[in-house]
């Protein structure tokens, strides 16, 4: 059995997350809407997806983007899981649990993936810090995979639990599929087949699979078809395991107990935070769409896990176009930052910068039009509109199909207020 114990300054998923980090702030540099925001649905999904209960994503490339929902019981009644939430977070928290080795994780996987051989386990234990995982160089006879699988806790009932197992919009993840299903004991788990890099310059197939239980259990696989995640030759067409499969090792018991054994932090929450607490009282897609103009069709629509943050992709039957807003509370101490000496100043005090120019992630052809506001309360709304359905495809048209003035009226609706 290899060591399971490894000195590498950084393992594979922290790699991933400093990289998305790094997008995050490269986006703060070109795209002034993105300032003061949480970070980016790149980074943020990154760490939803692939490795424990802080993993947060998707490949929006801008920092007003995320992922915002609720994970119900069967019943439908997220107090219940609240409730069992907290009499395991009690009942765990008096007796110390009986740690799992990083060597009995490995073992774990290696059984539940179907006859082939293995090389390159690692592994860290779940009395192990940040977070337990297994990673294995797995070969079925037709090419290696690497295939990871993480472990980790969510609230029941919160915006978190749903977020993991929520397919992202495809304004800004491209994938091949993505589907959503429900277990037998209510456990919900996401199958997403997608791609390493967001912008396809390296074909590297990333499938995963996303499991959360009713009491907030987490587990992450995900498989490559190669024998690594980046920098690796690809060694077949696609990796080894089937959605199916996925799923099913995703929902092995054998994941569940090690993440019971996991040591409960005594100061996290057992309830999820109140909708007046997070701010997210009203959905930002859903007053996006009531503010829209009349004759567009909208093909997609969504929230993200900032709460602030919504989308839609509109089509006047002359081609697609991304519209998305940001909204964004107590922002009055970056204003200078954000509103030169040229910004426009309406009788109420609002301010008002509008902008026009390339698009900044890559779509030949693509232009960004953007509204950006801010109240004397300090609450800014930034919308802008894409000439394309995303940011990082081909142009679909000349200009956006709201004008800038529309995009105007939308900002300063007093519905955001």
């Amino acid at each position: 059995m290899p060591d399971t114990q490894h000195s590498e300054p950084l393992d594979p998923f922290e790699e991933r997350l400093t990289a998305g980090l790094h997008d995050a702030g490269n986006a703060f540099e070109t795209d002034r809407a993105a300032l003061a925001t949480a970070g980016a649905l790149k980074g943020r999904r990154r760490l939803l997806r692939r490795r424990n209960a802080a993993v947060m994503s998707g490949a929006a490339g801008i920092a007003l983007v995320g992922v915002g929902g609720a994970l119900l019981l069967p019943s439908g009644n997220p107090a219940e899981a609240q409730a069992a939430h907290a009499t395991a977070a009690r009942s765990t928290a008096t007796s110390a649990p009986t740690p799992v080795s990083g060597a009995a994780l490995i073992n774990t996987l290696e059984k539940l993936l179907p006859q082939g051989t293995f090389s390159k386990a690692e592994a860290r234990g779940t009395d192990e810090e940040p977070a337990p995982y297994v990673h294995v160089v797995y070969d079925d006879g037709n090419g290696a995979s690497a295939v990871e699988v993480g472990l980790g806790r969510v609230q029941p009932g919160s915006d978190q639990a749903r977020q993991t197992t929520r397919c992202p919009g495809k304004a800004f993840t491209h994938y091949d599929a993505c589907g959503t299903s429900r277990l037998a004991d209510g456990s919900v788990v996401m199958v997403l087949q997608g791609y390493e890099y967001p912008d396809r310059r390296v074909d590297t197939k990333l499938w995963s699979a996303e499991l959360v239980t009713p009491q907030g259990q987490h587990v992450s696989i995900s498989e490559w078809n190669a024998a690594a995640e980046k920098d690796a030759p690809i060694t077949r067409p696609q990796p080894p395991l089937s959605p199916a499969q996925l799923r099913k090792v995703a929902a092995a018991t054998a994941w569940r107990d090690a993440i019971d054994a996991m040591p409960v932090d005594p100061n996290s929450p057992v309830t999820p935070p109140s909708p007046s607490e997070t701010g997210a009282t009203l959905s930002v897609t859903s007053t996006l769409r009531t503010l829209l103009p009349k004759g567009l069709t909208v093909s997609e629509a969504g929230d993200t896990d900032d709460s602030g943050f919504g989308y839609a992709v509109v089509d006047d039957g002359k081609g697609k176009t991304l519209v998305q807003v940001n909204v964004q509370a107590d922002m009055s101490d970056v204003e200078g930052d954000l509103f030169g000496s040229d910004a426009e100043v309406l009788s109420d005090g609002t301010k008002v910068a509008e902008h026009q120019g390339p698009g900044e992630k890559g779509g030949s052809g693509v232009v960004m039009w953007t509204v950006d506001t801010i109240r004397t309360d300090g609450r800014r709304v930034v919308v802008s509109a894409f000439n394309s359905g995303a940011q990082d495809t081909t142009a679909t048209r000349t200009t956006p199909a709201l004008t800038m003035n529309q995009l105007r009226t939308i900002a300063l609706s007093p519905n955001w207020l």
